[in-house]
């Protein structure tokens, strides 16, 4: 017979865990999978039989993404945009630039972009703007994490999964600085740099179906 404990590991059961490498477990893959299913739910609900474009910022959200998706009942659409950071030059003036790789059809469209990691929001932000230029009906943002202490544009997610400290998370498709860690199949903090305080689960929608909150532009019906 094998072992409770080896049953609780397969089942996800490894909150806190720390690994070799330095890693501590913050979120198992079970509580991941879990938290994700509902809000493919909640999503689900909120367009119905209506058609939805995903979005999927890509690197980091290729994961989380394609399992969201397959919990999304409502006919779906997906789109896949990486950002780029680029050095320019305009007269005499040098600064940094987000250029984003495709700018999908989306003139009268429900959207919904979706990100792994919200973190200050500028370059989230300055996505979804450039988004509603191209007309949709409404465009709402889902991402796994949300750090609101390093928020820096009043943004908020209208689907969110956790609410996590200012770490240095890995796994799920999230790396570290030599792109390693993506295929594991929970979060872990890295490097021992452990939580501040455990992330939690989101308390249910970030306000899906209503106006957004405090600032938030996810939801805006384009003009």
């Amino acid at each position: 017979m094998r072992s409770g404990r080896g049953d609780a590991e397969r089942r996800g059961d490894q909150r806190g865990k720390t690994l070799s490498g330095g890693q501590e477990i913050l979120y198992p893959a079970r509580q991941i999978a879990t938290r994700v299913a509902e809000m493919g739910r909640d999503i689900s609900r909120t367009y119905g039989t209506q058609r939805v474009d995903v979005v999927a910022i890509l690197d980091n959200a290729f994961v989380f993404a394609a399992d969201l998706v397959r919990h999304i009942t409502s006919p779906v659409v997906c789109h896949f945009v990486q950002a780029e950071m680029r050095d320019v030059h305009l007269n005499g003036l040098h600064r940094r630039e987000v250029f984003f790789s495709y700018n999908p059809e989306l003139k009268g469209r429900d959207v919904l972009v979706v990100d792994a990691v919200l973190h200050s929001g500028v370059t989230l932000e300055f996505f979804v703007r450039r988004l509603m230029e191209r007309e949709p009906r409404t465009v709402r943002v889902a991402v796994l994490l949300d750090k609101p202490e390093e928020r820096r544009v009043p943004l908020q997610p209208d689907y969110l999964g956790f609410s996590a400290a200012s770490n240095y998370l890995v796994g799920y498709g999230l790396p570290d600085e030599e792109g390693l860690y993506r295929n594991l199949a929970h979060i872990a903090a890295l490097n021992g740099s452990g939580a501040s305080r455990k992330g939690k689960p989101a308390a249910g929608r970030a306000g899906a179906g209503k106006k957004s909150g405090r600032g938030g532009v996810a939801r805006r019906r384009a003009r």
